[in-house]
């Protein structure tokens, strides 16, 4: 073997062993994967450029095309990882997770889409917005807006939507609706929940391994699958992700045969380490789900609030 092989032999277990060793640091194993991450999920318009003939605020079941909630989560605090996972420029700007009610199509969102007012009267900035991380089936009712729109000292006060958002399916278009912005010092809540379809399930998954874009799945012995939605990103106060102490703290209310009502634990809790605000709460019956509830101060939003009490009921 001539001396040019070898070394370059050497070269190539050196580089194997580092990057061995590298993916078994968790920092620098998410930072690769990071690098790494296609954002497809983005949008910069600063105007509303969607044409639609799609004008009924109300869905074929009857239901309201509507915001759920609007959480001021951080200001002036997204960390610089958010320049590579949400959208160019986003580190160091406000950021606040908007709900809808309907699942939305991308293609129909844009920056330019949405009108924040403080509550000194001040129109804030949208940089750019993202329907990451909460890109699962069935989560893309999350958007996250990214810009300067308040501060601590006059926080965003309401959302408006003043362009045409369409939802996923077609049947609604949400222009015109509004919803009152959870102040910064609020921890987060449950603010919707509903039954998974089957066609959706993703049983005994893994996960990515990284903090973003897509969670753990439940069991395979799984019967019914509730998504709990809550207003901003949660991790319990130490930054890690829920784990089964959270597991037990959750409360399902289910209807019995006889129509009467009990309260069970999730066996397993999914949806888990993929930095969004969604869990998938597992469970062994398929009895009627009518609602779910959590303890206060247990699980934080990303500037460390603690959650309150919080429930809700599960959509019919």
């Amino acid at each position: 073997m001539s001396f040019r092989m070898t070394g370059a032999l050497i070269v190539l277990v050196v580089v194997g062993v580092f990057v061995f060793f590298a993916f078994q640091n968790t920092t620098v194993r998410n930072l690769l994967y990071a690098l790494n991450y296609d954002r497809t999920l983005v949008s910069y318009s600063q105007v509303d450029t969607t044409v639609s003939d799609v004008t009924s605020d109300v869905d074929p079941k009857g239901r309201s095309a509507s915001l759920i909630s609007a959480f001021f989560g951080l200001d002036d605090a997204l960390p610089p990882l958010a320049n590579l996972i949400a959208c160019e420029g986003a580190a160091g700007n406000d950021g606040m997770p908007v709900i809808f009610s309907h699942e939305v199509d991308l293609q129909t969102l844009e920056p330019g889409d949405f009108k924040v007012t403080t509550s000194k009267g001040t129109v804030g900035e949208i940089t750019c917005l993202t329907l990451a991380p909460a890109d699962g089936p069935g989560e893309l009712r999350t958007v996250l807006l990214i810009g300067q729109y308040g501060s601590i000292d006059d926080q965003p006060a309401t959302v408006e939507i003043v362009g045409n958002v369409i939802s996923l399916d077609n049947s609604v278009n949400f222009k015109g609706a509004s919803v009152e912005v959870t102040p910064l010092e609020d921890g987060p809540s449950l603010v919707w929940a509903e039954r998974v379809p089957e066609g959706e399930w993703v049983l005994d998954a893994q996960g990515t391994g990284i903090p973003f874009g897509g969670g753990t799945g439940c069991p395979a012995n799984t019967k019914q699958i509730i998504r709990a939605t809550w207003n901003g990103g949660i991790t319990k106060p130490n930054g890690l992700d829920a784990d089964d102490l959270e597991r037990q703290l959750y409360s399902v209310t289910v209807e019995r045969p006889d129509q009467s009502l009990d309260d069970m634990t999730p066996f397993a809790l999914g949806d888990l380490n993929d930095g969004d605000n969604n869990h998938k709460l597992c469970l062994d019956t398929t009895d009627r789900v009518k609602s779910i509830s959590f303890p206060a101060g247990h699980l934080t939003d990303p500037r460390d609030d603690l959650n309150p009490s919080t429930s809700v009921s599960i959509l019919k």
